[in-house]
């Protein structure tokens, strides 16, 4: 059935990384199902690589694509901002505003409800990924955030869970959401679910994401030095990304020694970074849903990673791979398995491949984001083709994942 075309405004902070993946796939697949759609992101963020990105998806954006300064973290110069962006999301008059992030999602809402107060009924819609859910409760800076999200919490409409493990996570640190709730787990389209096999020069190990702690690439240093202890030799090794702590990081491969086994190389797409090493590290010391576990899966890549945020329901019941999160001794130990074990890293990897796709579509994702901002609007369902035959979307049964719990998702 044909339903009402909507405007949609998605708003985030920083344009790079799985969170901007996220809202691209998102935006391309509604401004295709014929709704409007404009994006709004930090003016000061974004490597070449990634404005190539934005310049991509540009013409499929027929609200546009604005980008204005916005800081990471508080500071007074957010009321300034907040006003320059309520004047551009105003002019837009939209029918959905989607905040991504915890700068992202807090500018949808508030700027959502000024709106609805002056008679535009614009549905408020949040997804953190991750974000300030990662603070620790029993740290000040925790206990600020997570008080934010609580009170912001009040001025929602829906919000839009990547992992069962980062809805859990926001119950038990913000609270249970009052909002009406979707789990949708990030989605690859279908041309991704092809075996990209490494290059006949192809080195160790692979890092690919961003270059902060967070993500774990000094977890990643540290274990080749670990290794070059023990037998002599590094392995060799490739680092892909970029971000605010890179610099340290290059000073740490130089002071162990490593510029001869380690080389870094900036953004690159996944499909082309998969190709310099036989096996991806993902040494994350937190996350959400991340889009490069999903991508090394899809592309059968022998992967080692971390227990953190929603991997172990990508993994499902091959989660006991996982490792320890932050733990230096447990990830070289990883590591050094696959340097003496490729063939069993290789049937690891076509197996867990296997049990992906149907799940962690990009169809699936956008129709039940779609979905959740009609319920809010009050409009009809929208009904989909699935193998052939019509389902609606509303009714269709949520993935399954190891964190299943019972919720108003």
């Amino acid at each position: 059935m044909t339903t009402t075309p909507m405007r949609i405004v998605h708003c985030v902070r920083s344009p790079i990384g799985g969170i901007f993946r996220h809202i691209r796939d998102l935006a391309t697949a509604q401004s295709e199902a014929g709704h409007d759609v404009g994006v709004i992101c930090d003016s000061s963020t974004g490597s070449e690589f990634d404005n190539r990105l934005m310049d991509e998806i540009r013409p499929r954006l027929s609200l546009g694509l604005a980008r204005f300064p916005m800081q990471r973290q508080l500071t007074f110069q957010d009321m300034s901002a907040a006003l320059t962006l309520y004047r551009h999301v105003r002019d837009l008059r939209p029918d959905v505003l989607h905040g991504h992030g915890a700068k992202g999602g807090a500018y949808a809402r508030l700027i959502g409800t000024v709106l609805r107060v002056r008679g535009n009924k614009v549905a408020r819609v949040y997804c953190p990924h991750g974000g300030s859910l990662h603070y620790d409760p029993n740290r000040f800076e925790g206990r600020v955030y997570h008080t934010l999200e609580y009170l912001l919490g009040r001025l929602t409409d829906g919000i839009v869970f990547v992992s069962d493990y980062e809805a859990a996570a926001y119950e038990s640190k913000v609270g249970l959401p009052k909002a009406k709730t979707r789990m949708v787990y990030n989605g690859l389209t279908p041309a991704e679910f092809t075996p990209i096999p490494a290059s006949a020069d192809a080195g160790d190990f692979l890092y690919i994401g961003m270059l902060r702690d967070l993500k774990g690439p000094d977890l990643f240093i540290e274990a080749l030095y670990n290794i070059r202890l023990k037998t002599g030799t590094a392995p060799s090794a490739h680092i892909v990304g970029e971000g605010p702590d890179e610099e340290r990081y290059r000073k740490l491969v130089s002071s162990l020694g490593l510029e001869k086994s380690i080389t870094f190389h900036g953004a690159l797409a996944a499909p082309d970074a998969f190709k310099l090493a036989n096996t991806v590290v993902v040494p994350s010391r937190a996350e959400a849903m991340p889009y490069i576990i999903l991508e090394t899966v899809a592309a059968q890549r022998p992967l080692i990673a971390t227990r953190v945020g929603g991997i172990p329901e990508v993994f499902g019941k091959y989660a006991d791979r996982l490792i320890e999160p932050g733990h230096i001794g447990k990830l070289t130990v990883a590591m050094e398995n696959a340097l003496s074990e490729p063939e069993r890293m290789a049937a690891d990897a076509k197996e867990l491949r296997s049990c992906l796709a149907e799940t962690f579509s990009v169809e699936l994702m956008s129709d039940r984001i779609t979905t959740l901002y009609q319920e809010i609007k009050g409009l009809k369902p929208q009904e989909v083709s699935v193998s052939g035959a019509k389902e609606t979307v509303s009714a269709r049964a949520r993935p399954q994942s190891v964190y299943a719990r019972s919720s108003n998702r």
